[in-house]
């Protein structure tokens, strides 16, 4: 079929970083867990994306022990989706998402409701920085991700971090973490 491409109502302000690589699951869990970390001092919002609960809950051992405070969004809390996604934009927020989740719901800088001071706040450390676990077998998909941050000409970044080797069990990152 025929398509044309129908250009965006304003141009996105978000940076698009390289893939970061890392030898092993557990050296790539251990950088987002510091990057996130650092991000959310400097007070720039976080919306990490994984692949399944299973990894959202071995992320969540390394947040846990580096002490970051974040929102789980998967389907074992399906009924705050809307709430959670909507807040991720807030100052020093940290959101771990699976892919499916908060479609349909706006991440405003902020958070919601809106309000101009908080929304400059946000937009001046940098907007929505969005982390990605690792690559998905659809682009498409990398793409949705990506594409939650720099809406409407807004700032914000993007970054995918991704192991060579993938064996961490929520188990096993207990263990690593010593996170109970």
């Amino acid at each position: 079929l025929n398509t044309i491409v129908i250009p965006p109502n304003k141009v996105s302000g978000r940076t698009d970083q390289g893939d970061m690589m890392f030898q092993t699951e557990t050296g790539k869990y251990k950088a987002i867990a510091r990057q996130v970390k650092s991000l959310q001092e400097k007070g720039q919002p976080v919306l990490i994306g994984t692949i399944s609960i299973e990894k959202n809950e071995i992320l969540s051992e390394y947040l846990k022990r580096e002490g970051i405070k974040y929102e789980m969004l998967n389907a074992k809390n399906h009924e705050r989706e809307g709430e959670i996604i909507a807040q991720a934009g807030r100052q020093a927020s940290v959101t771990v998402a699976t892919n499916m989740a908060g479609r349909g719901v706006d991440i405003k800088l902020g958070g919601a409701p809106f309000e101009q001071l908080a929304y400059e706040k946000v937009k001046d450390l940098g907007g929505l920085f969005v982390l990605g676990t690792e690559r998905h077998d659809a682009r498409r998909i990398d793409n949705q991700l990506r594409g939650r941050s720099g809406r409407q000409g807004e700032q914000g970044e993007t970054q995918f971090f991704v192991s060579l080797v993938a064996s961490l069990t929520v188990a096993g990152a207990r263990a690593i973490t010593g996170v109970a």
